[in-house]
């Protein structure tokens, strides 16, 4: 028999173990991001009644949630019901309503339509910056496929959505005069080889603080543009250092960099007729073990974060969407990390916080 408080103990006794939901709620104010969500959201009404909307930091971080988890929104909605830790992150109890799929399904279709997951994006970003978080001492730039579920189309139907033309046999109506075809159709996503895997999908390619690992510049392509194409959408004169593989190696680049004031860690690139000297090799060496902390990034994005780089969406659009809050959400679990650090290394006596001890 369910006792009068055994709720309240089950509640306690997960807070005692400190989820990753919970430790996140410690150090995120999450109303800063309430201003932009709320002036996207808000509708004048169209009459008397009705039922009144979720609230807006509640969906937000049912977002939040399900890109964590990477959860369909039918399993976001069931495990909200069924997971203490996801109510008690939520601030819901076993008698509030919980929103179900569909209008976690349109409150994400917004963001997408409107754009909201880079200015959020941007908004922590900027907060960390102004709190110190993020020095802009160096950064570095590298780009991870994104899969999405692969298409079965035919030869000539994939040779016109190359060609950047949809196939008329997807733009046809059905009885109902919706086109349902091109509906269930990404037309914008294309397939890469890496390393002889095939990729069908998009690409995140990220800027990153080299001190913090933190994302604080990212854009969105099909998977079939070289990873270099988008470096100077995602590197500017804020950068003073830059440190990457050497995809990124070129003159057009090493221009580019030098024309901002961005010193180049850059990877030198041997070739067939003239290899890498030993002191290039060295040199490239001593630049991996800065470079290849960016691959932490995506490490944490595929394991911890349940294969969070394989996205169930149709079209660019949605996409870049999802990745915005993605990044975003890495970023708020790094940041949880950053101040557990901080106040690891912090001695007792020294009393006042530390840097990263900041609640954002």
């Amino acid at each position: 028999m369910t006792g009068l408080f055994d709720v309240h103990y089950r509640v306690k006794e997960i807070r005692s173990k400190q989820t990753p939901l919970a430790k996140l709620n410690l150090v995120i104010d999450w109303e800063i991001f309430r201003p932009i969500l709320e002036a996207s959201f808000t509708k004048e009404p169209k009459g008397l009644g009705g039922r009144p909307s979720f609230d807006k930091i509640l969906m937000f971080k049912i977002t939040i949630l399900q890109r964590y988890y990477n959860l369909s929104d039918e399993q976001t909605e069931f495990q909200i019901k069924d997971r203490f830790s996801f109510m008690d992150f939520l601030g819901l109890s076993l008698g509030d309503k919980v929103p179900d799929e569909k209008t976690i399904w349109v409150f994400k279709e917004n963001i997408s339509k409107n754009g909201l997951s880079q200015k959020l994006f941007l908004l922590f970003d900027s907060a960390l910056l102004s709190n110190g978080i993020i020095a802009k001492e160096g950064s570095i730039v590298d780009a991870s496929f994104v899969d999405v579920p692969r298409q079965r189309n035919k030869r000539d139907e994939n040779a016109d959505i190359k060609q950047g033309a949809i196939p008329l046999e997807f733009a046809k109506l059905d009885k109902n005069g919706k086109q349902s075809i091109l509906a269930q159709k990404d037309c914008d996503a294309r397939w890469a080889t890496k390393n002889h895997e095939r990729h069908f999908g998009y690409k995140n390619h990220v800027n990153a603080d080299k001190s913090t690992k933190i994302i604080t510049r990212y854009s969105v392509t099909s998977a079939a543009p070289h990873d270099s194409t988008e470096l100077t959408r995602i590197v500017d004169d804020n950068d003073k250092a830059l440190y990457a593989d050497s995809a990124y190696r070129s003159k057009g680049i090493e221009g580019y960099l030098a024309s901002i004031g961005c010193e180049s860690f850059v990877h030198e690139k041997g070739y067939r007729n003239n290899p890498l000297t030993d002191t290039q090799k060295e040199s490239n060496s001593n630049k991996s073990k800065i470079r290849a902390r960016v691959e932490h990034i995506f490490g944490f994005m595929t394991n911890s974060m349940n294969k969070g780089l394989e996205l169930k969406a149709i079209g660019k659009q949605r996409i870049e969407s999802l990745v915005g809050l993605l990044n975003l959400t890495y970023n708020l679990f790094r940041y949880e990390q950053l101040v557990r650090l901080q106040r690891a290394r912090a001695m007792p006596s020294e009393g006042s916080k530390s840097k990263g001890d900041v609640r954002i």
